[in-house]
Parts: C-alpha cells; sequence; structure tokens
C-alpha cells in the first residue's frame, strides 16, 4: 500500500499539467468557484438556522421544513437543467443560474415574513439546481480521462464554500444580523457569472479547445441524415431518449448505485440539515463553535473529494466506495454516545468521509449514461434521489421536537449501513462500460 501511495503522489504532478492543458483550467477553475457559492451557499441555512429559529419564532419542525424545501426545489430543478444542458451550451446555463441566484438570494434577504423568505428560499434552491448538472457534463466531456479528478475538485470546492461561507455566515449572524451573513454572497454570485461567461460560455472548451462548443452542433454535423436527436420536441426522438435511458437503468450494478446514491444523499441532506443545531441543543456547545465544527467538517472534504474521485479512477467503484461508507457509519453510531469537545471533534472528522461517496457514485453513473441523453438522464437521477433525501430534514427536525434527536443520527447510522451492505452487493471490476 505505501508502494501505491508513493505512485500515486508521483503521478499528480501529470494528472494536474494535464488537467490545465488545452486551455480547460480556467473553465475547471470558473466552474469550481461557482459550485463554491452554489452549494457554500445553501450551507448557510444550517448556520443560520438557530437565528432563524428565533427571528421567526420557528420550531424544529417548521425549520426541517424550510431546509427541506430548499433541497426539494433543488431537487425539482434537476430535470429541468438536464433538459437544458442536452440542447443549450453548458456555459449559458452556468451563467443564468449564477445571476437567477443573485437576484433570488438578494430576495431572501430582504424577506420580512416567514412566507416569503420560504418562497424566496424555494426559487433560489431551483435556481441553483441548474447548475448541478451542467458542471458534470461539461466536466464529463472536459475530461474523458480524468473525470473523476476533475469533479472531484469541483466537489472539494464546493466543501471549501462549506467550510468557509457557513462559519461566516453565523459570525455574521451573531454580530450583526442573520441577512448579513446571506447577503455577502449576492455579489459573488454575480462575479462567478461574468468570469463563467468569459472562460466557460465562449464556445472553445470542447476536446481541449476545438472552439466546438455545447451540446448542439449548429451546422448540423452531429446530424448529417437531417433527423431530430434524441430528447428533441419530435415524439420519436423522446421515445429514443426514454428508451436509452431506461436501458442504461436496467443494469443491476447501475440500479444498486442509483440505491446507494438515494440512501447516501438521505443521510447527508439529514446530517448536514441539523448538525450545528445538534451541536447546541444536544451537545451545549456554543453556536459559534458548532458552526466551526460545522465547517471543519466540509474543510476535510477538500481533502476527501479529490482523494475519492482519483482512487475511483485507479481502482474502479468496488473498492474505493467501501472505504467511504464504513467512515459514516461508524461516526453516525457513536456521536449520540460521545461527550466532550475533542471526542465531537474525533467524529465530525470521522463522519466527513460522507463528503467523498458522491464523488465516485456519480462519476460512474455519469460515464454509464449515453452521451447523447447524458444531461436529462443525470437531471431525472438528480431529481428522484434530491427529492427523497430532501424530506430526511423534516423527518430529522419532527424526531428533534418529539425528544428523539440522539435517535434521528442513529436512524441515520442506520441507513448508511444498509449503503455499506449494498455497496457490496455491486460485482467487483464492474466499470461504466459494463453496463
Amino acid at each position: 500500500m505505501p508502494s501505491r501511495l508513493i505512485e500515486w503522489l508521483a503521478n499528480v504532478p501529470e494528472v494536474a499539467a494535464e488537467l490545465w492543458r488545452g486551455g480547460r483550467g480556467p473553465v475547471l477553475v470558473a466552474v469550481a468557484a461557482g459550485w463554491f457559492l452554489s452549494l457554500g451557499v445553501r450551507m448557510m441555512y444550517p448556520a443560520v438556522l438557530p437565528h432563524l429559529r428565533t427571528a421567526f419564532e420557528l420550531d424544529l419542525t417548521t425549520a426541517g421544513l424550510l431546509i427541506s424545501g430548499l433541497w426539494a426545489a433543488y431537487a425539482l430543478g434537476q430535470l429541468p437543467g438536464g433538459m437544458l444542458d442536452d440542447h443549450v451550451d453548458e456555459g449559458r446555463v452556468l451563467v443564468v443560474s449564477s445571476v437567477v441566484s443573485a437576484v433570488l438570494l438578494a430576495a431572501v434577504v430582504a424577506a420580512g415574513s416567514v412566507a416569503l423568505v420560504f418562497g424566496a428560499t424555494l426559487a433560489f434552491g431551483f435556481a441553483t439546481a441548474l447548475y448541478g448538472v451542467a458542471r458534470f457534463t461539461l466536466l464529463s466531456e472536459l475530461y474523458p480521462d480524468h473525470d473523476g479528478t476533475a469533479i472531484g475538485l469541483t466537489m472539494a470546492a464546493g466543501d471549501l464554500g462549506n467550510s468557509v461561507l457557513p462559519p461566516a455566515a453565523g459570525l455574521l449572524a451573531v454580530a450583526v444580523a442573520w441577512q448579513a451573513g446571506i447577503a455577502v454572497a449576492v455579489p459573488l454570485f454575480l462575479v462567478a457569472a461574468v468570469a463563467l461567461h468569459l472562460v466557460v460560455s465562449n464556445g472553445n472548451v470542447r476536446d481541449g479547445g476545438d472552439g466546438s462548443g455545447g451540446n448542439a452542433d449548429p451546422d448540423g454535423a452531429d446530424d448529417p441524415d437531417g433527423e431530430d436527436p434524441p430528447g428533441s420536441d419530435d415524439p420519436d426522438g423522446l421515445r429514443d431518449t426514454v428508451a436509452r435511458l431506461a436501458t442504461a437503468f436496467r443494469s443491476q450494478p447501475v440500479l444498486l448505485v442509483v440505491a446507494i446514491q438515494t440512501l447516501g444523499y438521505a443521510v447527508w441532506q439529514s446530517f448536514t440539515a441539523f448538525y450545528p443545531t445538534y451541536l447546541v441543543e444536544a451537545k451545549g456547545i456554543a453556536p459559534t463553535t458548532a458552526t466551526a465544527l460545522f465547517g471543519g467538517f466540509f474543510a476535510l472534504g477538500i481533502l476527501v473529494k479529490p482523494l475519492a474521485g482519483s482512487a475511483y479512477d485507479e481502482y474502479g467503484l468496488r473498492r474505493s466506495l467501501p472505504v467511504l461508507l464504513v467512515g459514516i457509519t461508524v461516526a453516525l453510531f457513536l456521536l449520540p454516545f460521545v461527550d466532550g469537545f475533542v471526542a465531537v471533534v474525533g467524529v465530525t472528522a470521522l463522519a466527513s468521509s460522507v463528503l467523498g461517496y458522491g464523488t465516485v457514485t456519480l462519476t460512474f453513473l455519469t460515464d454509464a449514461l449515453p452521451e447523447t441523453v447524458q444531461g436529462t438522464g443525470l437531471g431525472a437521477l438528480r431529481t428522484g434521489y434530491m427529492g427523497v433525501g430532501a424530506g430526511g430534514p423534516t423527518v430529522v427536525g419532527a424526531l428533534a421536537d418529539a425528544g428523539f434527536f440522539d435517535e434521528a443520527f442513529l436512524l441515520l447510522g442506520c441507513i448508511a449501513a444498509g449503503m455499506l451492505g449494498l455497496c457490496l452487493l455491486v460485482p467487483p471490476g464492474v466499470t461504466p462500460e459494463d453496463v
């Protein structure tokens, strides 16, 4: 194992040079910066949730419903985002998502009632969904030989946002008001939109800068017979899209990975929605310390996700994913029973392994989908698993209101154990090309 680690470290400069080659480096940086905001701002909500509860007199069930609503709207936006991605240049989708997100986030800040906070939050969640699918398909096309590493780096940028933005929002909420913590992200979204427009949506990011740009071929070169592409408005194209997706999702390995992704998202969503609140109310930790721990949890993802992506590229899903799932399973079973700051820090670090599972599963599923319907398929998939997972915070909030906060996290541990069991059913050595 040490020799494998040394070999992996020796290849880092070569992989880094390949990621930057052909004008692709600035694209990767811009997409990662946008995801830094898109995910990081959504994770501000758990950090300011105690302050929102005070400002609007929310119980834990209603607070959980707000987080569920945010992520349910994000889930509902995945399929439209995927359909746009199949027919519109990904760069334009990323720019539109960033601009609209800035506007709606400003509306959240200006909201003066619970109803307006809920409405603007749901709309913001839907707008950020447009970003989710496009980044996967763009990077998968841009880095065919290193898509796991590129996607892992981008997801790690999201964890950098999660490690920086929620603690900053928590501090501003204590020092000024909860609105101040969220308001700082509005101009950042606009800056990200400009950067994405300059380096991604200018049509020079396909095949190392060949200028082909986008999924649609304006000259019809991809359609020599003049027929409508799969997934177009033509009924035959729609039927072809459904048939291609049905074939891809019929494979047992794909179904298993979809199940793992769905359960994993439910665990991740529920854990992150209430972890700062749980530390404050169940462990007696100060709010600012709780948000700092929350940020530290995501800071570890900056390391976990690229490593998970590289492990997937090197060893495949079956050998890399179980290692990640063991960590979160053990952490969730330990959490209700540990006391003291040091012990909580240790469990938080162990739980951060959950941040790497999506790098493996989503890269596998993206590569397993036919390229012509990749955006639509990934969008449909994300709508499904996110829709299921979005209900988790409401369940955890209701259990907490009923006095079962500890038991809620033990329940998440049981779900994580189920993920591990499913992972062991995936055939050894299976690759997306095999399904």
